[in-house]
C-alpha cells in the first residue's frame, strides 16, 4: 500500500481532513508566489520556515494549505494532509466540480518559489532554473498513488492559463494550477521534467520497474538477469550498503537482497517495510542510473 505520509517528509498534520470524491488520480502543481518580483527588481526568497508556519499553524494559512510544501533549493518537504484527504489550495466555487476532491487522490504540491527570487545572490526566473532538490523523491511518492507521470493539458512552460473541464473530469495525471476549472491562477509557469525523461537537462535515473520485477511469486527473483541489477548494486555499494563478495550483477543474488534491505533500513524503514522487494520511494532515493 502507498504511504499516506511521504517518507522523508516532515509530518505536520493540521487536521480538518475530508475524503475525496473518486475518479482519475491527480496531482496539482503550484508555486507559493508570495512576492511579486521582476528581472529589474528581484526579491529575496521567503524563508521556508515562514511558509511552513503559515500553512501549519496560521488560522488563515490552514484554510489554503496544500498536501506538500516543497523547497526546491534544499529538498526539504513538509506534509500537512495525508494523501487520502483533500487539501485546500484550489478555489472551489459553488456547483460544478469539487476541485480539491475531484479524484481518487488530488495531491497538491506547493513549490517554495516566485519568479525572479534571489537565493545566495543568484536570481531564478523559473522554477526549473532552481536545483529542484527533492523532486526525485517527490515524484515517485505521487506516482505510488496512481497519478501517472504525464500532463494531460501539457507541461507548463509559461504563465498562460489553459483549462478544459472535460479533460479535468476524465483524465488522470499532473495539472498546473493554471489548468484547473473554477480557478484563475496562472502558476506554476514551469515544472521539472519527470525523472527518467531524457534530453531535458534533468539527471536521468532508472524508473522504478515495479515490485513484481524483483519477485518470482512471493519470493525474490534470484537468478534473474538484468543490467538494472548491476546498476542498482553499484549504487548500493556507493551509499555504503553493499553486502557483496563478488559482483554486483548482472544476475540477482542474495547479496542484492541483503544490500537493498540494508539500504531501506538506512532510510529508517523497519520490520516488513524494510524487506525486499524495493519500493518506489526508496528506489527514487537510491538514484540508479538509467540503463
Amino acid at each position: 500500500m502507498a504511504d499516506l505520509w511521504m517518507p522523508g517528509a516532515q509530518k505536520l498534520g493540521i487536521g480538518n481532513t475530508a475524503p475525496t470524491d473518486g475518479g482519475p488520480a491527480k496531482a496539482i502543481a503550484h508555486i507559493t508566489w508570495d512576492r511579486n518580483a521582476t528581472a529589474a527588481k528581484p526579491a529575496a526568497l521567503v524563508p521556508y520556515e515562514n511558509l511552513r508556519s503559515y500553512f501549519g499553524s496560521n488560522a488563515t494559512g490552514k484554510q489554503s494549505a496544500p498536501h506538500i510544501l516543497w523547497d526546491p533549493f534544499t529538498g526539504r518537504v513538509v506534509q500537512f494532509f495525508p494523501a487520502n484527504s483533500r487539501s485546500l489550495s484550489l478555489a472551489d466555487r459553488p456547483g460544478g466540480t469539487r476541485t480539491n476532491r475531484a479524484g481518487s487522490v488530488v495531491l497538491q504540491i506547493e513549490a517554495l518559489f516566485f519568479p525572479y527570487c534571489k537565493v545566495d545572490g543568484k536570481v531564478y526566473p523559473k522554477l526549473t532554473d532552481t536545483p529542484c532538490k527533492g523532486w526525485a523523491e517527490l515524484q515517485p511518492w505521487v506516482k505510488s498513488w496512481g497519478v501517472p507521470s504525464s500532463w494531460p493539458m501539457g507541461r507548463p512552460a509559461d504563465f498562460t492559463p489553459k483549462r478544459s473541464a472535460a479533460t479535468w473530469a476524465n483524465t488522470a495525471g499532473w495539472y498546473a494550477h493554471a489548468h484547473v476549472p473554477e480557478n484563475d491562477h496562472q502558476d506554476p509557469g514551469s515544472w521539472p521534467a519527470f525523472v527518467g525523461t531524457p534530453g531535458t537537462g534533468t539527471p536521468t535515473y532508472e524508473p522504478f520497474p515495479g515490485a513484481s520485477f524483483f519477485m518470482s511469486g512471493s519470493k525474490p527473483a534470484l537468478g534473474k538477469r538484468s543490467a538494472i541489477f548491476t546498476a542498482m548494486g553499484k549504487r548500493l555499494v556507493a551509499v555504503g550498503c553493499g553486502r557483496y563478495k563478488v559482483g554486483p550483477g548482472p544476475v540477482l543474488g542474495q547479496a542484492d537482497v541483503d544490500s537493498y534491505e540494508a539500504w531501506q533500513r538506512s532510510l529508517g524503514y523497519t520490520g516488513a517495510d524494510a524487506k525486499w522487494p524495493p519500493g518506489p520511494t526508496s528506489w527514487a532515493k537510491l538514484r540508479v542510473p538509467n540503463v
